[in-house]
């Protein structure tokens, strides 16, 4: 019997409400397994946290979480909760740093063509992956101190070659599992960063012949994204590029409720919804919880037991066969389930698919 460790963060606004539907699947798929248990812990961090204790992470808490398997991640902050800076707190940018977590993968696909903006685009004809290098970038200086009566604030951006080629080492291998095609999305035309950021994936191209290669600007690639979003496979990107056009891609398959996330590195993984805590529907049951029941099926992937895979699978299949029904809808898609009754579908249909 293995027994995986799983800390859990429900965060802020939105975030408890999300996370108890994930949870809620979780305990579903592992009725389903003969060798494989979960050990649950919650840990209080985020906005809230700022507030109670002035430290939105705390270093024992941070400690804490480097002894488990995986991190199951609400959402964290509040538009209000602000640090001296003015910048919000954001202690999921603090674990990505402080753990390593250089790889941002976020999936994209379309499970029923009313949930697109475009016109003619069916069920699983878009399908990506975005993978943003999530360790520097132009948020490399976020913690930096501004004086209050500066004149001029500029921020950097961080191109190391370490961290891009593990970035595109990541990008390449899983463009390799997919449909092996990879497009590096950068600003080489004027940024001299991104000229250095383009070098080295040519570099890494030449080690992965079988995987066919495109390079698109940052603005052309927004504008693919509307075009022509079926011919892209897996998109790798800059930090705050990545950050923009995770949403833009939101918004193609019905919205941040649709978008999980992976935020993983060689040790450690957080698995969260992309969304925001979304204070202003907080408490209402309005919330979409199938990001963040996606993460949960990213985590059970990246554990990469065979039962736990197979449990992503099931995971999966359950959301496909889920919003096949056009009245399974949370209000952020049109429809009228309160955030439980949906993760209460999504629940049973992981039970039927065992």
């Amino acid at each position: 019997m293995k027994t995986f460790r799983i800390a859990l963060l429900p965060g802020d606004g939105i975030g408890p409400e999300v996370m108890r539907e994930g949870v809620k699947v979780l305990g579903v798929v592992e009725q389903r397994f003969e060798q494989v248990r979960f050990e649950l812990e919650e840990f209080s961090a985020g906005a809230g946290e700022y507030l109670r204790s002035g430290d939105p992470l705390p270093a024992a808490t941070l400690d804490r979480l480097r002894d488990f398997d995986a991190i199951l991640l609400g959402a964290m902050g509040l538009p209000e909760v602000r640090r001296p800076s003015g910048t919000e707190i954001a202690p999921q940018l603090d674990l990505r740093e402080q753990l390593e977590l250089y790889a941002g993968h976020r999936p994209v696909r379309l499970y029923h063509a009313q949930d697109t903006p475009l016109k003619g685009y069916r069920a699983g004809e878009i399908d990506f992956v975005i993978v943003r290098e999530s360790t520097e970038g132009l948020f490399w200086s976020r913690k930096r101190d501004v004086a209050a009566d500066a004149l001029e604030v500029t921020d950097t951006m961080r191109i190391s070659r370490a961290a891009s080629e593990r970035l595109f080492r990541y990008a390449f291998a899983l463009a390799r599992k997919r449909r092996r095609r990879l497009t590096l999305v950068d600003k080489a035309n004027v940024l001299p960063s991104m000229a250095f950021f383009r070098k080295i994936f040519d570099e890494m191209a030449r080690q992965f012949p079988e995987v066919e290669t495109e390079r698109i600007y940052v603005d052309a690639a927004s504008l693919y994204l509307i075009r022509r979003p079926h011919t892209f496979d897996v998109i790798v990107t800059e930090n705050i590029f990545g950050d923009i056009l995770s949403d833009l891609a939101a918004a193609l398959v019905g919205g941040m409720g649709m978008a999980p996330s992976g935020d993983i590195g060689c040790r450690h993984a957080v698995f969260q919804p992309a969304h925001g805590s979304a204070p202003d529907i907080a408490g209402q049951g309005k919330a979409n919880p199938t990001a963040m029941v996606l993460s949960v099926a990213m985590m059970l992937e990246w554990l990469a037991h065979p039962e736990t895979v197979v449990g992503a699978e099931r995971i999966r299949a359950a959301v496909e066969r889920c919003f096949r029904d056009p009245a399974n809808r949370t209000p952020d898609l049109g429809g009228r389930l309160a955030t439980w009754e949906l993760g209460d579908i999504l629940a049973n249909e992981v039970a039927r698919a065992a």
